[in-house]
């Protein structure tokens, strides 16, 4: 009868913290999550944030508030020093609901996972044979940009524009963006927080990562992955800006560096330029 009595009371203790805890971390804490909404697979990924936190926060208040409650109403009360307590032999219910409850989490987790994946490309490097293509915008085109990783900068080559390089980005707003990632040394990583975008930076792999822009945004570059000895000041500053604004600067930086375009090796989707070069 008792243990009856203590199972309940956890059970109603874990309901009222689950109610209370819940709209607390989907509607308070979860639109805070990174990375935030500056590109449809950042929304995304903060979307799927809060659907991680949410299904864990039941499982976690469980353990907590069953926690608590042993600590509470199972305290020794007497003065009397206690060696050793009765021996718990199992509870073959509990051990299965658990089974059946984490079970049930991990496989919808799993079919979730995929179905976001397949829907946007998530903002990762999918290698040079991407499974999941997000939907290009109506009335829109995809935009290819190169992204030239080294020691100890990102370089940015756009092929629709008689191969330009730059080492700053701007991008159009409300546009699909295909970023073909490589290397000209050693491994990098290419990690666009605000767009939610990160793809490594492999030499000779082309690394193919997905964004759809949206509104003007200006958003930080770093190197993900430790590269050297200048690892850490290798990040820069892009924008998302107006159609009409990338427009006009992509003209002026094609004019600006005309005489190097026509110096750089012809476009190609890796480089393997000599061993011993490093660029600072």
């Amino acid at each position: 009868m008792d243990e009856t009595r203590h199972w309940r009371n956890v059970v109603v203790l874990w309901l009222i913290a689950s109610v209370i805890m819940l709209p607390i971390v989907i509607f308070l804490i979860g639109p805070g999550l990174p990375p935030g909404n500056g590109s449809v697979e950042a929304s995304g990924q903060t979307s799927d944030n809060i659907v991680l936190l949410a299904l864990a926060t039941p499982v976690a208040l469980g353990v907590l508030v069953y926690l608590a409650y042993a600590l509470w109403a199972f305290r020794e009360r007497t003065p009397e020093v206690v060696l050793d307590g009765p021996p718990i032999r199992g509870n073959s219910s509990v051990q299965f609901w658990w089974l059946i409850v984490t079970t049930t989490l991990v496989l919808f987790l799993a079919g979730y996972g995929t179905i976001r994946l397949l829907a946007d490309g998530s903002g990762g490097g999918q290698g040079p044979n991407p499974i999941a293509t997000p939907a290009t915008p109506a009335g829109g085109k995809r935009l290819v940009v190169q992204v030239v990783a080294q020691q100890w900068q990102f370089n940015y080559r756009f092929p629709g524009y008689g191969g330009v390089e730059t080492n700053q980005i701007e991008l159009p707003e409300n546009s699909l963006v295909q970023f073909n990632v490589t290397s000209l040394d050693v491994i990098h990583s290419f990690w666009a927080y605000e767009l939610g975008v990160k793809a490594d930076a492999n030499p000779g792999i082309n690394n193919i990562a997905y964004v759809t822009t949206k509104g003007p945004l200006i958003f930080h570059v770093r190197c993900a992955e430790l590269c050297g000895v200048w690892h850490g000041y290798m990040f820069n500053q892009g924008r998302v800006v107006p159609k009409a604004q990338f427009a006009t600067w992509i003209a002026q930086q094609e004019q600006k560096f005309a005489p190097i375009t026509k110096s750089l090796a012809p476009y190609s989707k890796t480089y393997f330029p000599q061993a011993l070069r490093r660029a600072g």
